[in-house]
Order: C-alpha cells, then structure tokens, then sequence
C-alpha cells in the first residue's frame, strides 16, 4: 500500500472509528512506524483535512467533515484512466474532447505522487487500438443534450440524414436510452413518426434540440428489453461456431442469442433473431471458416454470394 492510498484508508478509519483512536492503534493497522504516522497527520494537514485530537477521544476529524473527491487510490485511478481511454478511443470527436477536458481537470488538483502515477499509466494504456489510430474521428448529434433529455423526461427533435438514400427528415422522439454499438451511439425512443420504438445513429443526427414537453415512460424501461427488442422485419439465423472462435462470437454479436447448443467438442449451434440480413452476413466474415450459416436459407446464399465476388474482385 502506497502513501496516498494509506493516508486515504485513514480518513475513513478516522471518520468512522466509534472508540478512541491513538497513534500506536494506527501504526498497528497500517503496519507502519508511529514516525510515520505523524507524517501522515502533517499531509493531511496540508490538504486542509481537520485532524483532531483530546485525551479522551484520541484523534478524529470534524464532525461534518466531507472527504474530498478526488483523493483517489491508484487503483481507482487507473480505473478512471481506462474509462477516460475508452471515450478518447472513440469515433466521435465531441466525446474525445470531453474525455480530454476531465483528464485535464482531474490531472490538475492530483498530489504530485499520484499525478506521475496518472501520467505514467496513461502512456502504457491503450483501449481498442483499432478505433484509437485507425478510425476517422466525426462529430456526431449533440449526445449531452440527449443525455440530458433522457435524465430529465423530455421529447427530443431533430433532422436525420438516412442511410439508404441521404435524404434529411424531421424526427421527434422520446428518448430512453444512449446505446454504445462497438464503433458508434445509437439512441433508442418512441418514434412520433413510426409510433414504435426505434434506434437512431447519433453521427446521422443534427439540429439537435430539446424541447419543452416531457413525456412518462410506460413503467420501468427495460434496457435489455429495449436492446434485444425484436420485430416483424428480424429472422430467425442459426449458425454453427467452432470452438477457436465461440467465446469472441458471442462477446460481439450485435443481438441476443436465443439458444445455444453445443453440438459436439468443436462445435456450437447458436441461435438468434436479427433484422439486418446484409449486415449481419458481412459481420460473420471476420470468423472466416471457423462459421458456417444453417439456416435461412436467403442468408447462405448472399453469403455465398459476397464470398464468389470477393473471389471475382482478386
């Protein structure tokens, strides 16, 4: 255990002690000299964190008094260092910025020891190489407004630029959730304009605003529920995985899986519903010949299909 970590578990030992505490009822728990000790009561001193001392109730700290909350311990650092590398990994700009303004703040109010800590680990952490250096960077729709909407029950408008064609409509939603698809955000709300639920693609959306109408969610929202969602346009896919590549089938399937069937020592028959039969036949690409499509029939042969044309394209 380091200082910053110790004199931290002695602010909590003191706040939360109901007996006398002395110098030496410290040394013993921290396994340290009483020297030591002291040094520790001067540091805390010099962050403005009031000690007392009586010969009645030994040391403590003042009644009221609110741990500061960035005194963090380098293990929750680094715990904040993986989070902040996460947003900066991603592909919209606007987040990236953000995550680069707390880093900022956070480095600035650090004790020198837990600073280089910061810096050191930082230089050594990289969260998705792939989307870090290799992605284009974007922005995206404005995900704090929405965010906020969200926290506050309030309907959301905005222009959306479609995917299929370009062409821009006007929207307006109750927005539940901001929704992370491993390379960008979907929100998911109630649709005015389908009067369904549906996902919409932060980097497609602009003019953002939120409005002053507030709406009530139908009970509590289910955010499995929500995501796993399925409709009259998905279909049944099954698909046998072999054992080398199972485990990293099923960590980033984009749905969820319905049944899972181990067929024999290398192979597992896995089952799901999905309503993007192109998408999800360029997905299964990235296993090779570690997948084989069983069933529909429609999905093996646009996999054959995009397999004879790549072919053709060599």
């Amino acid at each position: 255990m380091n200082s910053s970590e110790r004199r931290m578990k002695l602010i909590l030992m003191l706040q939360q002690s109901n007996h006398r505490i002395t110098v030496n009822d410290i040394a013993e728990k921290f396994d340290v000299s009483r020297r030591t000790v002291f040094r520790d009561f001067n540091a805390l001193s010099e962050m403005n964190v009031p000690v007392t001392w009586d010969e009645y109730n030994g040391y403590g700290i003042m009644h009221g008094y609110k741990i500061p909350p960035l005194m963090f311990t380098t293990k929750e650092l680094a715990t904040i260092l993986v989070g902040l590398n996460f947003v900066k990994s991603q592909v919209d700009q606007t987040l990236i910025s953000d995550a680069k303004g707390v880093e900022l703040k956070i480095k600035e109010v650090l004790p020198d020891e837990l600073l280089q800590f910061m810096e050191s680990l930082g230089k050594r952490t990289v969260v998705d190489p792939y989307m870090n250096f290799g992605a284009e960077k974007k922005e995206g729709g404005n995900w704090y407004l929405i965010s906020n909407a969200i926290a506050d029950n309030k309907k959301i408008s905005f222009d959306y630029r479609s995917k299929s064609d370009n062409n821009i409509s006007s929207r307006k939603i109750d927005p539940y959730l901001i929704v992370f698809y491993k390379d960008h955000w979907n929100v998911i709300g109630h649709s005015h304009k389908r009067e369904a639920v549906r996902n919409f693609v932060l980097d497609r959306m602009s003019k953002v605003e939120v409005l002053s109408e507030e709406f009530v969610p139908y009970g509590q929202i289910d955010v499995e529920g929500l995501i796993f969602r399925s409709d009259g346009s998905s279909r049944k896919i099954v698909i046998d995985v072999h054992k080398n590549s199972v485990s990293r089938f099923k960590a980033n399937l984009p749905t969820k899986i319905i049944k899972n069937i181990q067929k024999n020592p290398n192979l597992f028959r896995i089952t799901f519903e999905f309503n993007n039969l192109d998408y999800i036949n360029k997905w299964l690409l990235q296993f090779h010949n570690n997948v084989k499509v069983v069933d529909p029939k429609v999905l093996i042969e646009k996999r054959n299909k995009i397999l004879n044309k790549m072919i053709d394209n060599t």
